[in-house]
């Protein structure tokens, strides 16, 4: 049997997992700087020891309200993709959990259908639903430019 070690994280009330081969960094963002005429699931950008990182709010990306409490509480993983890095603010860190990929199941099909757009599966846990999430996929989610539309 073949099994995936996944950093798991909190974005609102569900656990994410991720390949721990996906993430580079697991930081606290500081001075993120937002960047002018930029989508609102771009937090901004922020330099990470020398490296410039576009932040993007998962919270934004998930279409969740934004979250409540201090700012300083919010954590990032980051991830290089294509040659370039992000961070994606999340709410916070948990465990690596190591998973059988076998395990792995579909998604539930009453999963919101933006949540299954950046989902690769789910895994049941104890007392909890892991959504694997698909990280090319959720840096990729873009709104279409509302004023294009017209």
């Amino acid at each position: 049997m073949s099994s995936i070690e996944y950093v798991t994280f909190q974005i609102g009330s569900q656990t994410f997992g991720t390949s721990v081969l996906e993430v580079h960094d697991v930081f606290r963002p500081t001075k993120v700087t937002k960047v002018p005429l930029s989508k609102p699931d771009i937090a901004g950008v922020l330099n990470l020891r020398g490296r410039i990182v576009t932040a993007i709010d998962a919270r934004a990306r998930l279409g969740l309200p934004p979250r409540e409490g201090k700012r300083d509480e919010i954590m990032a993983i980051g991830i290089e993709q294509n040659g370039e890095s992000f961070g994606l603010i999340i709410d916070s860190v948990g465990e690596v959990v190591r998973l059988e990929e076998s395990d792995m199941e579909q998604n539930p099909v009453n999963l919101d259908p933006m949540w299954a757009s950046v989902s690769k599966g789910v895994h049941r846990m104890d007392d909890k639903l892991l959504i694997v999430m698909d990280i090319g996929r959720i840096l990729a989610v873009s709104e279409p430019d509302e004023g294009l539309a017209a």
